[in-house]
């Protein structure tokens, strides 16, 4: 057996919606009832802390709820027949949990917090709830591990690494839209093989070598891995 090929995933909030996670952001551009300004960038902390901590106590007790889906249990049984490497734009845990050893998260994880002194020191969330009064060692308030709208992405250049050793290339579940993480296509080699699995294919620049798989996550995936392991099965 020679070295196995470098599978590179792209997900998105479609890949966690089957497991009933809801998608970032509805047609009438709130999450959750809220204004993404008031609960997704350094203003809203800086404005509210509280309602910012809630909120995302909130999604994480609906993240620890949810159960990975058949989609997140395919990538990982692909981790027996590619070197596969998940570069996520979810903030949940499922893929992990499902089995996937190698998860990038561009956007954070909500199952953390951090200082709010220095970003470097990150811990592991007990339960559901960050309280206000919980403390970092430096003794600055603990604030969700999430990558706010204007901060940077610490995670995208090791993302982009990733993504230009792919021999194999899957989108799955991200309508492209939200920049940085959606530019990560342009970073893909040309020999690679590349896939988009969505509902409703994305209508952007970059995707013209793309193969369409017009299905939902978990039914897409299957047919992907069909496809690239004609053996396959769950």
């Amino acid at each position: 057996m020679g070295n196995k090929q470098k599978l590179i995933v792209l997900s998105g909030a479609g890949m966690s919606a089957e497991s009933g996670i809801p998608t970032f952001r509805g047609g009438d551009g709130l999450w959750e009832n809220h204004r993404i300004e008031d609960v997704a960038t350094p203003e809203a902390w800086e404005r509210d802390a509280a309602l910012v901590q809630r909120f995302y106590n909130e999604r994480r007790r609906g993240v620890l709820a949810a159960e990975p889906n058949e989609g997140h249990r395919i990538l990982a049984r692909l981790q027996d027949h590619f070197d596969t490497t998940i570069v996520t734009q979810n903030i949940d845990d499922l893929h992990e949990r499902a089995g996937s050893r190698h998860v990038v998260h561009l956007h954070g994880e909500i199952t953390k917090s951090r200082s709010t002194k220095n970003p470097l020191l990150v811990y592991p969330v007990e339960g559901w709830e960050i309280k206000m009064s919980d403390r970092c060692e430096l003794g600055s308030p603990l604030r969700p591990h999430i990558v706010w709208f204007g901060e940077a992405v610490p995670m995208l250049e090791h993302a982009a690494d990733w993504c230009a050793q792919a021999d194999v290339f899957v989108v799955v579940g991200t309508s492209l839209q939200v920049y940085p993480a959606a530019g990560l296509i342009h970073e893909v080699p040309f020999a690679a093989k590349c896939y988009i699995v969505d509902p409703n294919i994305p209508q952007t620049g970059g995707l013209h070598r793309f193969e369409p798989i017009i299905k939902g996550a978990s039914e897409g995936l299957f047919q992907l891995a069909q496809s690239l392991v004609p053996e396959f099965q769950l």
